[in-house]
């Protein structure tokens, strides 16, 4: 189950996966939120939009799977911000609903030097 989450993790900052509602829809609960890096609390409806929840050129690192449940598990690993260096730590709760593991939450921390 740890490959498969982290293989959705990363297909979350992949370009073509971002910007498109659908495949979004697809990965995140209805009711998902995220506390992000930038101190802003997103919804599900503000990624829906044209840009999706936009592009970004991150590298993942130090992934971890931490059980909750039988249908919920937290993700924890490091994100690389490729474009301005900056690195943060990322937590994200995955819920399996109807067949299918869909992100519920995710909050970003940035990591200070």
């Amino acid at each position: 189950m740890s490959k498969q989450i982290c293989e959705l993790e990363e297909k979350l900052l992949n370009t073509e996966v971002r910007t498109s509602p659908d495949e979004l829809s697809r990965l995140l609960a209805d009711d998902f939120f995220e506390f992000g890096s930038s101190g802003k609390v997103w919804h599900m409806r503000d990624l829906m939009g044209e840009e999706g929840a936009g592009e970004v050129r991150m590298t993942l690192s130090g992934f971890e799977l931490h059980p909750l449940s039988g249908e919920a598990v937290l993700a924890t690993y490091r994100i690389m911000n490729e474009e301005t260096g900056g690195e943060t730590l990322r937590s994200s709760i995955w819920k399996f609903r109807d067949g299918q593991w869909q992100m519920f939450f995710h909050q970003g921390t940035p990591v200070r030097g």
